[in-house]
This record gives structure tokens, sequence and C-alpha cells, in this order.
């Protein structure tokens, strides 16, 4: 089992960049492969960026995609998001999720797919 703990959300302008993180806490961290969510009010949640366990394999949402960047560390168990050129669109609290296989390079887009999940953090991009 896991538990996943995000920080790093805030309020920024439209431009500015965030970089959040997800600590995990186990010791079979690179066990799992990572992703993250966002969800905006009165939507449903959508999938940002996912990871596979060593970090190897990455893969993005349309939305995001050439502006945000995932990256994990797995001495630290912790992995990051770095979100650059950040847009009012991206305002929405952002999940990580862990999902627990024994493939290194898998990755999952769905929400489905995930086993655990963090409590969010509010990004909010203002004009």
């Amino acid at each position: 089992q896991v538990q996943l703990v995000e920080s790093g959300g805030g309020l920024v302008q439209a431009g500015d960049s965030l970089r959040l993180s997800c600590a995990a806490s186990g010791r079979t961290f690179s066990m799992y492969a990572m992703g993250w969510f966002r969800q905006a009010p009165g939507k449903e949640r959508e999938f940002g960026a996912a990871i596979s366990r060593s970090g190897g394999i990455t893969y993005y949402a349309d939305s995001v995609k050439g502006r945000f960047t995932i990256s994990r560390d797995n001495a630290k168990n912790t992995m990051y998001l770095q979100m650059n050129s950040l847009k009012p669109e991206d305002t929405a609290v952002y999940y990580c999720a862990a999902k627990y296989t024994v493939y290194s390079d898998h990755w999952y887009y769905t929400p489905l797919g995930y086993d655990y999940w963090g409590q969010g953090t509010q990004v909010t991009v203002s004009s």
C-alpha cells in the first residue's frame, strides 16, 4: 500500500511556472507507475501525464504536451510535474495517482487504472 501527498500548488499568473510534487510513503515506490490528473469545477477528472516505474517512459495529454514535464526520483519516493507557460484553462485541482505493476515499461492514462490517489493540490492561473 502507498500513501500519496501532493504539494506545490498555488495562485499564479498566465505564463508563469509551477512545480508540483507527489511524495509517496512506503519502500516500494519503484514498483508503481505514476500519473497526474486534474479536475476543474464542474468537469470530470482528466488525464495529464503518466510515467513508467523507472521513469524512462512518459506520456502526455495533448492539452499539456510541450508545456508540462513529468519526472520521478525513486530514491526520494517522489514524483514531479513541472508546469510551464501556464494558462487559465490549467486551473484545477491536481491529483497524483499510483498503479502497482510488474511491468517496468507500462503507463496508464485512465483514472480507473490507478490504485491509489492523493488528496489533491489546487492550481489557479489568473489571466
